[in-house]
Protein backbone atom coordinates (compact mmCIF):
# COMPACT_ATOMS: atom_id res chain seq x y z
CA UNK A 1 0.00 0.00 0.00
CA UNK A 2 0.96 3.39 -1.14
CA UNK A 3 0.98 4.95 3.06
CA UNK A 4 1.00 8.40 0.88
CA UNK A 5 -2.55 7.45 0.17
CA UNK A 6 -3.83 5.18 2.63
CA UNK A 7 -6.67 7.69 3.68
CA UNK A 8 -7.52 8.96 0.02
CA UNK A 9 -11.02 9.39 -0.82
CA UNK A 10 -12.21 10.39 3.41
CA UNK A 11 -12.11 13.42 5.19
CA UNK A 12 -10.84 14.61 8.40
CA UNK A 13 -12.80 17.11 10.58
CA UNK A 14 -10.37 19.02 12.44
CA UNK A 15 -12.12 21.56 15.36
CA UNK A 16 -9.58 24.05 16.45
CA UNK A 17 -6.69 24.20 13.53
CA UNK A 18 -5.21 27.11 12.89
CA UNK A 19 -1.97 26.14 15.06
CA UNK A 20 -1.15 23.78 17.42
CA UNK A 21 -2.15 20.09 17.95
CA UNK A 22 -4.57 20.45 15.76
CA UNK A 23 -2.55 22.30 13.09
CA UNK A 24 0.17 19.69 12.91
CA UNK A 25 -2.61 16.77 13.34
CA UNK A 26 -4.15 18.30 9.85
CA UNK A 27 -0.39 18.37 8.46
CA UNK A 28 0.21 14.81 9.18
CA UNK A 29 -3.04 13.20 8.04
CA UNK A 30 -2.84 15.39 4.70
CA UNK A 31 0.39 13.93 3.82
CA UNK A 32 -1.35 10.26 4.32
CA UNK A 33 -4.16 11.20 1.18
CA UNK A 34 -6.85 12.53 4.02
CA UNK A 35 -8.61 15.47 3.18
CA UNK A 36 -9.48 18.25 5.75
CA UNK A 37 -11.97 20.33 6.35
CA UNK A 38 -10.35 22.39 9.52
CA UNK A 39 -12.69 25.12 11.36
CA UNK A 40 -11.15 27.89 13.41
CA UNK A 41 -11.62 31.77 14.25
CA UNK A 42 -8.81 34.23 13.18
CA UNK A 43 -9.01 38.06 12.20
CA UNK A 44 -8.31 38.90 8.62
CA UNK A 45 -5.41 39.32 9.35
CA UNK A 46 -4.06 36.04 10.66
CA UNK A 47 -6.20 34.29 8.46
CA UNK A 48 -4.11 35.54 5.61
CA UNK A 49 -1.26 33.44 5.93
CA UNK A 50 -3.41 30.39 7.42
CA UNK A 51 -5.17 30.08 4.53
CA UNK A 52 -2.10 30.05 2.22
CA UNK A 53 -0.12 27.73 3.97
CA UNK A 54 -3.14 25.21 4.36
CA UNK A 55 -2.98 25.77 0.29
CA UNK A 56 0.15 24.91 -0.01
CA UNK A 57 -0.38 21.80 2.20
CA UNK A 58 -3.02 20.47 -0.18
CA UNK A 59 -0.91 21.19 -3.20
CA UNK A 60 2.17 19.14 -2.12
CA UNK A 61 -0.46 16.44 -0.76
CA UNK A 62 -2.84 16.65 -3.68
CA UNK A 63 -5.65 16.45 -0.77
CA UNK A 64 -8.55 18.97 -0.76
CA UNK A 65 -8.28 21.49 3.00
CA UNK A 66 -12.06 23.42 3.30
CA UNK A 67 -11.22 25.86 5.76
CA UNK A 68 -14.07 27.48 7.87
CA UNK A 69 -13.91 30.67 9.68
CA UNK A 70 -16.68 30.27 11.80
CA UNK A 71 -18.11 29.75 15.59
CA UNK A 72 -17.68 26.07 16.00
CA UNK A 73 -19.41 26.32 19.42
CA UNK A 74 -22.58 27.98 18.21
CA UNK A 75 -25.87 26.24 16.42
CA UNK A 76 -25.82 28.46 13.19
CA UNK A 77 -21.82 28.21 12.86
CA UNK A 78 -22.64 24.01 12.63
CA UNK A 79 -25.38 24.19 10.22
CA UNK A 80 -23.20 26.10 8.29
CA UNK A 81 -20.25 23.84 8.13
CA UNK A 82 -22.46 21.59 7.44
CA UNK A 83 -24.39 23.02 4.02
CA UNK A 84 -21.00 24.13 2.84
CA UNK A 85 -19.10 20.91 3.51
CA UNK A 86 -21.88 18.48 1.86
CA UNK A 87 -21.36 20.53 -1.36
CA UNK A 88 -17.78 19.54 -1.53
CA UNK A 89 -17.72 15.54 0.15
CA UNK A 90 -20.83 14.99 -1.57
CA UNK A 91 -20.56 11.15 -0.57
CA UNK A 92 -21.84 9.83 2.35
CA UNK A 93 -19.94 8.27 5.10
CA UNK A 94 -16.91 9.75 4.47
CA UNK A 95 -15.48 11.36 7.53
CA UNK A 96 -12.62 9.30 9.13
CA UNK A 97 -12.16 11.32 11.47
CA UNK A 98 -13.77 13.86 14.20
CA UNK A 99 -10.64 15.46 16.47
CA UNK A 100 -11.56 17.93 19.19
CA UNK A 101 -8.53 20.33 19.34
CA UNK A 102 -10.52 23.52 20.51
CA UNK A 103 -8.81 25.46 23.40
CA UNK A 104 -11.03 27.86 24.33
CA UNK A 105 -11.45 28.96 28.34
CA UNK A 106 -11.48 30.89 30.78
CA UNK A 107 -7.98 31.53 32.89
CA UNK A 108 -8.96 33.06 36.33
CA UNK A 109 -8.37 31.90 40.20
CA UNK A 110 -11.20 30.86 42.20
CA UNK A 111 -10.58 33.28 44.42
CA UNK A 112 -9.20 36.87 45.21
CA UNK A 113 -5.50 37.71 46.41
CA UNK A 114 -6.86 41.08 47.66
CA UNK A 115 -9.39 41.73 50.16
CA UNK A 116 -11.64 43.61 47.77
CA UNK A 117 -12.91 40.46 46.35
CA UNK A 118 -16.27 42.08 44.85
CA UNK A 119 -14.04 43.89 42.18
CA UNK A 120 -11.63 41.48 41.60
CA UNK A 121 -11.35 39.32 38.38
CA UNK A 122 -12.20 35.58 39.65
CA UNK A 123 -13.63 32.44 37.78
CA UNK A 124 -17.50 32.52 37.39
CA UNK A 125 -20.18 29.58 37.37
CA UNK A 126 -20.52 31.29 33.92
CA UNK A 127 -17.60 31.16 33.04
CA UNK A 128 -16.89 27.25 34.07
CA UNK A 129 -19.90 26.85 32.03
CA UNK A 130 -18.33 28.42 28.75
CA UNK A 131 -15.76 26.31 29.16
CA UNK A 132 -16.58 23.08 29.61
CA UNK A 133 -18.87 23.80 27.07
CA UNK A 134 -15.76 24.75 24.49
CA UNK A 135 -13.65 22.04 25.80
CA UNK A 136 -16.00 19.15 26.35
CA UNK A 137 -19.68 18.60 25.26
CA UNK A 138 -19.26 20.39 21.97
CA UNK A 139 -17.49 17.26 21.03
CA UNK A 140 -20.94 15.61 21.49
CA UNK A 141 -22.92 18.14 19.78
CA UNK A 142 -20.38 17.37 17.11
CA UNK A 143 -20.74 14.18 16.91
CA UNK A 144 -24.20 13.99 16.59
CA UNK A 145 -24.12 16.18 13.71
CA UNK A 146 -21.97 14.32 11.48
CA UNK A 147 -23.36 10.66 12.76
CA UNK A 148 -27.43 12.31 12.03
CA UNK A 149 -26.22 13.25 8.50
CA UNK A 150 -25.01 9.85 7.46
CA UNK A 151 -21.41 11.70 7.05
CA UNK A 152 -19.39 9.08 9.49
CA UNK A 153 -17.18 6.08 7.78
CA UNK A 154 -18.07 3.17 8.83
CA UNK A 155 -14.42 2.50 10.94
CA UNK A 156 -14.49 6.26 11.82
CA UNK A 157 -12.20 7.65 14.61
CA UNK A 158 -13.31 10.83 17.04
CA UNK A 159 -10.32 12.28 19.34
CA UNK A 160 -10.26 14.60 21.71
CA UNK A 161 -7.64 16.06 23.52
CA UNK A 162 -6.92 16.45 27.59
CA UNK A 163 -4.26 16.96 29.53
CA UNK A 164 -2.13 16.40 33.04
CA UNK A 165 -3.97 19.58 34.33
CA UNK A 166 -7.14 17.82 34.28
CA UNK A 167 -5.71 15.63 37.36
CA UNK A 168 -2.91 18.32 38.80
CA UNK A 169 -3.70 21.85 39.91
CA UNK A 170 -2.13 24.51 37.83
CA UNK A 171 -2.46 27.78 38.62
CA UNK A 172 -5.73 29.83 37.13
CA UNK A 173 -6.45 26.19 35.24
CA UNK A 174 -9.48 25.74 37.39
CA UNK A 175 -12.29 26.24 34.19
CA UNK A 176 -10.08 24.06 31.72
CA UNK A 177 -9.20 21.53 34.37
CA UNK A 178 -13.20 20.82 35.37
CA UNK A 179 -13.82 20.68 31.18
CA UNK A 180 -11.19 18.45 30.97
CA UNK A 181 -12.48 16.05 33.54
CA UNK A 182 -15.38 16.33 32.15
CA UNK A 183 -14.08 15.42 28.99
CA UNK A 184 -12.48 12.81 30.05
CA UNK A 185 -16.05 11.10 31.38
CA UNK A 186 -17.73 11.81 28.77
CA UNK A 187 -15.43 10.56 26.34
CA UNK A 188 -15.79 7.34 28.27
CA UNK A 189 -19.56 7.12 27.78
CA UNK A 190 -19.35 8.11 23.95
CA UNK A 191 -16.89 4.89 23.69
CA UNK A 192 -19.82 2.90 24.35
CA UNK A 193 -22.99 4.05 23.59
CA UNK A 194 -21.35 5.27 19.73
CA UNK A 195 -19.64 2.09 19.43
CA UNK A 196 -22.73 0.50 17.31
CA UNK A 197 -22.39 3.39 14.58
CA UNK A 198 -18.67 2.14 14.56
CA UNK A 199 -17.05 5.20 15.74
CA UNK A 200 -14.19 4.74 18.40
CA UNK A 201 -13.53 7.80 20.97
CA UNK A 202 -10.52 8.28 22.59
CA UNK A 203 -8.38 10.49 24.02
CA UNK A 204 -4.94 11.88 23.95
CA UNK A 205 -3.05 13.49 26.87
CA UNK A 206 -0.25 15.11 26.05
CA UNK A 207 2.84 16.10 27.50
CA UNK A 208 4.10 20.04 28.07
CA UNK A 209 3.79 21.51 24.56
CA UNK A 210 4.90 25.06 24.07
CA UNK A 211 1.99 26.00 21.95
CA UNK A 212 0.05 29.46 22.01
CA UNK A 213 -2.64 28.21 24.09
CA UNK A 214 -0.11 26.80 26.93
CA UNK A 215 1.57 29.87 27.01
CA UNK A 216 -1.64 31.85 28.05
CA UNK A 217 -1.45 29.70 31.18
CA UNK A 218 0.02 31.77 34.39
CA UNK A 219 3.43 30.24 35.12
CA UNK A 220 3.79 28.49 31.70
CA UNK A 221 7.42 29.62 31.76
CA UNK A 222 7.63 27.62 34.74
CA UNK A 223 5.89 24.17 33.30
CA UNK A 224 7.95 24.24 30.34
CA UNK A 225 11.22 24.43 32.18
CA UNK A 226 10.35 21.61 35.07
CA UNK A 227 9.32 19.14 31.86
CA UNK A 228 12.11 20.52 29.68
CA UNK A 229 14.39 19.07 33.14
CA UNK A 230 12.08 15.72 33.84
CA UNK A 231 11.13 14.07 31.21
CA UNK A 232 12.28 10.70 30.99
CA UNK A 233 13.22 11.55 27.42
CA UNK A 234 15.54 14.50 27.92
CA UNK A 235 12.83 17.01 25.84
CA UNK A 236 9.47 18.65 26.16
CA UNK A 237 6.41 17.19 23.58
CA UNK A 238 6.17 18.53 20.12
CA UNK A 239 2.85 18.83 18.67
CA UNK A 240 4.20 16.47 16.01
CA UNK A 241 4.65 13.85 18.69
CA UNK A 242 0.47 14.31 18.82
CA UNK A 243 0.70 14.22 15.39
CA UNK A 244 2.08 11.23 14.95
CA UNK A 245 -0.28 9.22 17.74
CA UNK A 246 -2.97 10.96 16.22
CA UNK A 247 -2.32 9.73 12.37
CA UNK A 248 -2.00 6.06 14.07
CA UNK A 249 -4.90 5.92 15.77
CA UNK A 250 -6.69 6.36 12.19
CA UNK A 251 -5.22 3.49 10.72
CA UNK A 252 -6.55 0.00 10.34
CA UNK A 253 -4.34 -1.17 13.03
CA UNK A 254 -5.53 0.70 15.99
CA UNK A 255 -8.94 -0.67 15.02
CA UNK A 256 -9.29 -2.31 18.78
CA UNK A 257 -8.16 0.81 20.54
CA UNK A 258 -11.44 2.10 21.82
CA UNK A 259 -12.08 4.46 25.12
CA UNK A 260 -8.68 4.81 25.87
CA UNK A 261 -6.74 7.79 27.18
CA UNK A 262 -3.41 7.40 25.93
CA UNK A 263 -0.41 9.56 27.25
CA UNK A 264 1.89 10.92 24.63
CA UNK A 265 4.41 12.94 26.67
CA UNK A 266 8.09 10.17 26.76
CA UNK A 267 6.67 9.02 30.04
CA UNK A 268 6.55 12.91 31.57
CA UNK A 269 3.12 11.55 33.25
CA UNK A 270 5.30 8.47 35.33
CA UNK A 271 6.68 11.11 37.78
Amino acid sequence: MDKTQQFAGLWAVVLGGSSGFGFAALQKLAGHGMNIAVLYRETAITEKPLKENLAKIAAENAVTILPFNINALEQGGRDLFLKQFTEVAVHKHCVKLLLHSIARGNLKPLAADTANAENANVLSTDDIQATSYAMSNSLLDWTRLLLNADLFNADARIIGLTSDGAHKYWDSYAAVSIAKASLESLTKYMAVEFSRFGLKTNLVQAGVTETASLKRIPGSDKLITLASQNNPMGRITRTTDVANVIYMLCTDDAFWINGSLIHVDGGEHCL
